[in-house]
C-alpha cells in the first residue's frame, strides 16, 4: 500500500509466473522499489560455460546447503535437484538454477551423471577430481566439445523461470551434431523427473534440433519473455517523467537534464536525461542506447514500467540500473534540498561544462574533396564520419566496397553562416526571454532559426559547383546528403543522432536545399541539449557534407567489434540488422534483427529475429518508399554474419584497434561499407 509518509520505505514489486509468460504484477507501489534480474549472461538466456567460469558470489553457500553426493544418476524429484543446484541471482523473480550434467558415451551401458554444481562449479573440475579422467588436459577436454567422437557430453539443465519449464542446454560453441542431441535428449529426458525441452545456444544448434525433431526453446524465444533488460548500467538522481504513446516530439524535447524518462515508445533521439526507462525493448545500437552510452546514463528495459512506476511521476528519485535489476528509491526532503543547482546536476551528463570541446576546424580548405582522397587527418576539413570513411576506402577492406561521394568542407558552412549573420541571430534567440529555462521556447525558437536558414541564398557559384560534382564525379544519380560535423565522434560524446540526413536527392536544386538542411540539423533541439549538456554551444560547431551515392540496399544494419553488454568480451561482434535500407535499424521503434559472433567459440546466437512487416527502398522519384516484404524470412544468414564480422575486424584494425561501431549494407552478395565511428561508452 502507499506510504506518502515514510519516503524511504521499503515496497516489492513482484512477477507472477505465468505458463507462456512472467508479466509484472504491481501488487504494491510506493517509495521504493527493487526490480532483480538476470546478468549480462542471463540476459542472453543462458548459464555460463566451461570456456566462462564466474565467481560464485550468487551461488548458495556450501556450508549453508545440506550434505550431498558427488553425483546423482537420475533427478527423481525436485528435492534431488535443489539438492545439487546452484542458483544464480538467488531470491530474485528471476533467479536462475541449474544443474551441470555429463553422459559419459563410453560406459557400457551409458551413464549419466547429475553433478554437485555449488561444489564442482566446472564439468572438468568433476570428471578429474572423482576420478573419471583425473588426467585430461586441455585438448582432451576440448575434444567433448568439438568432436562427434567425444566421450563426454557436458550439459547444463535450469529451470527457465521466465517461461516456467526446464531446459538443458550445451555451450554455444558446442559442434552438436544429430546423432549426439538424440543421444543426449533419450539420456536426459530417461533420468529427470519432469517434462525437459532442449535449449537452442546458437544457430547449429537450432538446425541441429530441427533436423532431429526434438523439442526445443530457442534463446530468442526466453529473451522475449525477459521482464528486463539492462542496456546501460550506471546510477543517476533525478525526476520521474512518463511519456506517454501519444505524446509528441515537442514532449520529447521538453524533457530536462534532471528527467528520468519513463518511455513508452523508443523514440528516434531524446534530449540529454539523467536515466531511461524503456516500456518496449530496445536495441544495443538504438540511437536512444547511443545517446545513453554516450552521456554514461542508466538505461533499461523494464515491462510495463509506466504501470511499475507511474506513482512516483513527478518525484525525485534515485535510480540504479545493474546487470542483476534495478533499484529505484524515492528521495527525502533532506536528500531533495541536498541537490546541487541544476547546471552542476546538468554538468553530469557528457562532460564537465568546458570540458567537451568541438574538434577544431580548419577553415582553408574550400575545394570540395572526394573521397578517394579523404584521410582519417581530413577530419579537421570534413569532419570525423567523411574522413572515416575514406580511410576505410584506402584500407581495400576485401569484399567490401564504400559507395563514392565527395565532401563538402566546413569552410563553406562558415562562409554561409557569416554572411547570413549567424552569430548575431544565435545571440539574439538566447536572449529571448524564457529560452534558457523553457524547453518548449527553445524548440520554437530553434525551429523557426532551422526554416530560416534553408531559406538562405546559397552563393550561385558554390551551388554551381556542389551541382558540377556531384554530375561529373557521381553521374548525376541519387545521392545520400550526410552529415559530417566536428561535434561528433569525441571522446566522451558521441553526437549519434543528433544531425540530419537526407535521403536519394535527385535533382541540383534538390542537393542545394538538401544540404542546408543538414547545416540546418546544427540546430535540431536534440542536438541543441545534447551540446548544452556537454559543455559547447553552437558557436563552437560547423557542419561538413557528405554527398554520397545512393544504394538500394537489400539488407542494411550496424554492427559493434566487442560485446555491448559486456566490454570483457572483444572477441564478439554485435549486429543488428533490417531489410531495405538502413535508416529503421537505428530508430529502435521495431527490435531490429538481432545476433552475437564469437571469432572464439565459433558460434552464432540469436538475440532477436526481425518481425517487420514492411521496408524502406529508394524511390525512383527521390525520397524513399515502404514496400512490403516477406515476414519470418531472417535478415542475416550465418554465412553473412560471419563474413560481416571478419570485415568488420579489418576496419578495427584499420583504426589502430579502436572497436568501431560500423553502418553496412548490402547489395546482392556484396557488402557495403557506409559509415565508421569510434564505439563511445561512459558509465557514470
Amino acid at each position: 500500500m502507499k506510504n506518502d509518509n515514510n519516503p524511504g520505505a521499503s515496497v516489492k514489486v513482484r512477477y507472477r509466473n505465468h505458463s507462456k509468460s512472467c508479466r509484472v504484477a504491481a501488487l504494491a507501489l510506493g517509495a521504493a522499489i527493487f526490480i532483480a534480474a538476470p546478468g549480462a549472461e542471463a540476459q542472453l538466456a543462458r548459464k555460463p560455460s566451461y570456456y566462462q567460469q564466474q565467481n560464485s558470489s550468487n551461488s548458495a553457500p556450501a556450508a549453508a546447503r545440506p550434505a550431498a553426493p558427488a553425483s546423482l544418476p537420475m533427478l527423481r524429484s525436485q528435492g534431488d535437484f535443489d539438492a545439487l543446484a546452484r542458483v544464480y541471482d538467488a531470491g530474485t523473480p528471476m533467479q536462475l538454477a541449474h544443474v551441470l550434467f555429463a553422459v559419459d558415451r563410453r560406459a557400457r551401458p551409458v551413464r549419466t551423471y547429475y553433478i554437485d554444481t555449488p561444489r564442482f562449479q566446472l564439468h572438468v573440475r568433476f570428471v578429474r577430481d572423482t576420478g573419471l579422467s583425473p588426467r585430461a588436459g586441455k585438448r582432451e577436454i576440448d575434444r567433448n566439445y568439438l568432436v562427434p567422437d567425444r566421450r563426454f557430453l557436458f550439459g547444463t539443465l535450469s529451470w527457465q523461470q521466465n517461461i516456467g519449464a526446464f531446459t538443458y542446454e550445451f555451450w554455444e560453441g558446442d559442434q552438436l551434431t544429430p546423432a549426439l542431441l538424440r543421444q543426449a535428449d533419450a539420456q536426459v529426458k530417461a533420468s529427470f523427473f519432469a517434462p525437459v525441452k532442449f535449449k537452442t545456444n546458437s544457430t547449429l544448434h537450432e538446425r541441429i534440433a530441427k533436423e532431429t525433431g526434438v523439442d526445443f526453446v530457442s534463446q530468442e524465444a526466453l529473451i522475449r519473455e525477459q521482464p528486463y533488460m539492462p542496456m546501460n548500467l550506471g546510477t543517476a538522481t533525478g525526476r520521474v517523467r512518463i511519456v506517454d504513446e501519444a505524446s509528441g516530439a515537442n514532449v520529447l524535447n521538453a524533457l530536462l537534464p534532471d528527467d528520468i524518462a519513463v518511455l513508452r515508445q523508443v523514440p528516434i533521439s531524446l534530449p540529454p536525461v539523467a536515466g531511461v526507462l524503456t516500456e518496449r525493448p530496445s536495441t544495443a545500437l538504438s540511437h536512444v542506447n547511443l545517446l545513453a552510452k554516450g552521456w554514461g546514463i542508466p538505461n533499461a528495459y523494464v515491462r510495463d514500467a509506466a504501470a511499475v512506476l507511474r506513482e512516483h511521476e513527478g518525484h525525485w528519485v534515485a535510480l540504479k540500473v545493474a546487470a542483476s535489476g534495478f533499484q529505484l528509491r524515492r528521495l527525502t526532503p533532506e536528500e531533495i534540498a541536498a541537490l546541487p543547482p541544476r547546471n552542476v546536476r546538468t554538468a553530469a551528463i557528457g562532460a564537465v561544462p568546458g570540458g567537451a570541446k568541438a574538434a577544431k576546424p580548419d577553415l582553408r580548405e574550400t575545394r570540395l574533396l572526394p573521397l578517394a582522397s579523404l584521410r582519417a587527418r581530413n577530419s579537421a576539413q570534413c569532419g570525423s564520419k567523411a574522413a572515416n570513411l575514406g580511410a576505410v576506402l584506402a584500407a581495400r577492406i576485401p569484399q567490401t566496397t564504400v559507395p563514392d561521394g565527395f565532401c563538402i568542407p566546413f569552410a563553406h558552412y562558415d562562409r554561409f553562416m557569416r554572411a547570413n549573420d549567424l552569430a548575431g541571430r544565435i545571440a539574439r534567440m538566447q536572449r529571448q526571454p524564457g529560452f534558457a529555462s523553457d524547453p518548449q521556447i527553445r524548440q520554437k525558437a530553434l525551429a523557426q532559426l532551422r526554416d530560416e536558414i534553408v531559406q538562405w541564398p546559397v552563393d550561385a557559384a558554390i551551388a554551381a559547383a556542389w551541382r558540377a560534382a556531384w554530375q561529373s564525379q557521381l553521374g548525376g544519380g541519387g545521392v545520400f546528403v550526410r552529415s559530417s560535423s566536428n561535434s561528433e565522434d569525441l571522446p566522451g560524446f558521441s553526437g549519434a543522432g543528433l544531425y540530419s540526413t537526407v535521403p536519394n536527392v535527385k535533382t541540383g536544386d534538390a542537393l542545394e536545399l538538401a544540404v542546408k538542411k543538414v547545416w540546418a540539423s546544427v540546430f535540431n533541439p536534440e542536438a541543441w541539449e545534447a551540446r548544452s549538456a556537454a559543455g559547447f554551444g553552437a558557436e563552437s560547431v560547423v557542419m561538413g557534407v557528405f554527398v554520397q551515392t545512393a544504394i538500394d540496399s537489400t539488407n542494411a544494419g550496424v554492427m559493434i567489434t566487442r560485446d555491448p553488454f559486456d566490454a570483457g568480451h572483444p572477441h564478439v561482434t554485435y549486429i543488428s540488422a533490417k531489410r531495405g535500407i538502413g535508416i529503421r535499424v537505428v530508430e529502435g521503434k521495431r527490435v531490429a534483427e538481432q545476433v552475437m559472433y564469437s571469432s572464439w567459440s565459433k558460434a552464432i546466437q540469436v538475440l532477436s529475429r526481425s518481425a517487420e512487416e514492411t521496408a524502406l527502398q529508394l524511390d525512383k522519384d527521390g525520397g524513399v518508399k515502404e514496400v512490403p516484404v516477406e515476414v519470418g524470412r531472417h535478415v542475416l544468414t550465418d554465412e553473412l554474419v560471419v563474413r560481416l564480422a571478419n570485415v568488420g575486424a579489418a576496419v578495427k584494425r584499420t583504426f589502430n584497434g579502436v572497436d568501431q561501431d560500423i553502418e553496412w549494407a548490402t547489395v546482392g552478395d556484396r557488402i557495403v561499407l557506409l559509415q565508421a565511428r569510434p564505439y563511445v561508452e561512459r558509465r557514470r
